[in-house]
């Protein structure tokens, strides 16, 4: 069991590498550096100069995409969302294509082989959680999931690209990540030793909390798509200036984060074996928001952007792992 566990928090901690790279690559514009999925030009190693692609990639790629993006409308058609998969079918900007950069390409390839690399680990976890199939076969079970939601996840990735970043698409990326985080962090959880934490009022202010991230969370996604439409013809400098209501509302929205997690953190601090966790947390939350303010007051900043991401991300997993050990029975902790 103590082999599984290292190996799952191996795993989680590789998946926060690769929700940081991904900042990276939102941050230096790199997601369409490869225009295919999963090879990268029609390679599996990249190209490093344009004089290795044909003079016409750009129509090769877009064509390629095209074919691809009617699958996706028919597949959106078939769970009653036709006319968002009209819209992608509809919009020019969804095939525009960029000139090639060896730069960006290369940090989009890095992400790529990073998510392959995940998908094995998981898949390591998952055939050594089939040790447990009989006696635990919960870990069994959620081992299984994750493995079948990382290639579920790898499938979306593909979409990502072929429709040219639609926005929707990332949002919904984004969050299947959270979710293989928060399966993680389950298996984690239940293969560890720790000690459940009776708060109930803890419990409940916990779920509160986590329930305003994530609804921050997805408000900075709603910035993140005002970013990538004033980034078109504004300098980065100028970004905070330009951006609307979206920018407004999720940094008003800041201040309720901020107060209900200090409510939080005081209730656990005077609840024995809970000091750490609201040490912990304090500090994920003020880094999340003074990199927020960094990146409206220091013009958005390309390493700010990755790092206000990780963050928000790790203080989710924190609150996760945390909120189990607070609903935790007695007889869950594994027998050895």
């Amino acid at each position: 069991m103590r082999s599984f566990r290292r190996l799952t928090i191996s795993t989680l901690i590789a998946v926060y590498v690769l929700i940081l790279v991904g900042g990276i690559v939102r941050s230096s514009g790199s997601g369409m550096g490869c225009p295919d999925w999963p090879k990268c030009f029609g390679r599996w190693i990249p190209p490093t100069s344009v004089s290795e692609l044909p003079p016409n990639y750009k129509e090769v790629y877009a064509a390629y995409r095209e074919k691809k993006n009617i699958r996706f409308a028919q597949y959106l058609t078939t769970f009653g969302l036709k006319e968002t998969g009209e819209r992608i079918l509809n919009d020019p900007g969804v095939l525009q294509e960029n000139d090639f950069n060896p730069t960006k390409t290369w940090i989009e390839y890095f992400n790529r082989v990073i998510g392959v690399i995940i998908g094995l680990l998981i898949f390591a976890v998952f055939m050594v959680s089939l040790r447990f199939r009989k006696s635990e076969w919960k870990l069994t079970l959620v081992a299984c999931l994750t493995f079948l939601l990382v290639g579920f996840q790898g499938w979306i990735g593909s979409f990502v690209v072929s429709t040219n970043l639609t926005p929707w698409t990332i949002t919904v990326h984004m969050f299947l990540a959270l979710l293989i985080v928060a399966l993680l962090i389950y298996l984690v959880h239940q293969s560890s030793f720790e000690k459940e934490i009776e708060s109930s009022l803890g419990f409940w202010w916990l779920t509160a909390c986590m329930g305003v991230l994530l609804v921050q969370i997805l408000l900075g996604t709603q910035v993140r798509e005002a970013v990538d439409q004033v980034s078109v013809s504004v300098a980065r400098v100028e970004w905070a200036r330009n951006l609307g209501s979206e920018f407004v509302i999720h940094r008003s929205f800041s201040w309720i984060v901020l107060i209900l997690h200090v409510g939080l953190i005081v209730r656990l601090y005077k609840t024995e074996g809970s000091k750490s966790f609201a040490l912990t947390l304090i500090l994920l939350i003020l880094g999340t928001i003074l990199t927020g303010i960094g990146m409206a007051y220091f013009g958005f900043p390309a390493f700010l952007q990755p790092l206000h991401l990780l963050l928000a991300t790790v203080t989710f997993g924190v609150q996760f792992a945390f909120l189990l050990r607070l609903n935790r029975r007695p007889d869950t902790i594994l027998a050895r």
